[in-house]
């Protein structure tokens, strides 16, 4: 295999990458990933595999549905590659967003079951904390962080707060949080030099304040969960730093309902553990996207498909 693993670190998307047909072919290719399919539908009691693979469209972009659908897709694929080969690990892994739990079940603190579980309970809650606090998200362009902080503190009120969300990369950063103020921030971020500020079709604000509602119920899903220790480490997105134990991995999930993706430190973090390959396990290639503009020189895998495992060989 092309693969140093000793450098290789696996990624896990989240909410952005989902596409109707994601899975099919894998499923075709390679029977753990078919059976993995067929355990998600009998865990949730519907057919998610096949609202994966056919659609419709904007059920599949239901966040209640998509979650789980990245979740069992990232799954699935790292299933293949195990099975292909058994006694290869990668020396880090990290998810975006969502994509955190699936590096988490990939590490082996959390069963699928118990991970798909919780990544549908992730999704049922998001869409109501939207329904109890409807907010929005917009994505700011060249501006950095510390001036984009000072424009979402001069846009927020008392009841009105904004605050980054997702810093993606360089140039590339998300803002959450209550709709006026988000359109404060977002014409803040203009006189402040930023090239774009683009509103997103969400009327979630994720990684804000606006999850407040759920966060006790979220928690409790969480403490319930079982959890155990990792085989892998995984970066976490609150902190930028290796979740190592189960008390860690629990803190993460718990505190990145409320709290900043930091996708370009924790990228930064694994380049300067050694770290020179990527691979975006599960659907698209959103995150490779995003590691090219953060680090030089990195190689960059998808893993998703059957013709990105032969490429592998």
């Amino acid at each position: 295999m092309k693969l140093n693993l000793q450098k290789t670190a696996f990624v896990f998307p989240g909410q952005g990458s989902q596409s109707v047909g994601m899975g099919r072919d894998l499923a075709a290719q390679f029977p753990i990933a078919k059976l993995t399919l067929e355990e998600a539908d009998s865990i949730l009691g519907f057919s998610l595999s096949k609202l994966m693979m056919e659609g419709a469209a904007d059920e599949l972009n239901d966040t209640v549905n998509t979650q789980p659908a990245l979740f069992v897709h990232s799954v699935a694929s790292y299933r293949a590659f195990s099975h292909l080969y058994p006694d290869m690990k990668p020396a880090l892994l990290a998810g975006h967003s969502l994509g955190e739990l699936s590096a988490l079940a990939a590490s082996g603190a959390l069963s699928f079951a118990d991970g798909l579980r919780l990544v549908r309970k992730r999704g049922e809650l998001m869409k109501h904390a939207g329904t109890l606090a409807p907010g929005g998200m917009a994505a700011i362009l060249n501006l950095d962080i510390p001036a984009l902080e000072k424009v979402c503190t001069e846009a927020s009120t008392e009841h009105e707060v904004v605050q980054v969300a997702n810093d993606n990369c360089p140039g590339q950063v998300v803002i959450s949080g209550a709709k006026p103020a988000v359109e404060r921030a977002m014409v803040g971020a203009k006189t402040a030099g930023a090239k774009r500020a683009l509103p997103l079709a969400v009327s979630i604000a994720a990684h804000s304040a606006l999850m407040a509602s759920i966060q006790q119920e979220w928690n409790e899903a969480v403490a319930s969960a079982k959890f155990t220790s990792l085989e892998i480490p995984v970066i976490g997105n609150v902190h930028a730093m290796p979740l190592t134990d189960e008390a860690s991995a629990r803190a993460d999930i718990m505190a990145q309902m409320q709290s900043r993706v930091r996708w370009t430190e924790s990228v930064r973090y694994m380049v300067a553990q050694g770290i020179n390959t990527f691979v975006e396990v599960g659907t698209g290639t959103v995150l490779g996207g995003l590691v090219k503009r953060i680090a030089d020189d990195m190689i960059i895998l998808p893993l998703g498909n059957p013709q990105d495992f032969a490429a592998l060989e």
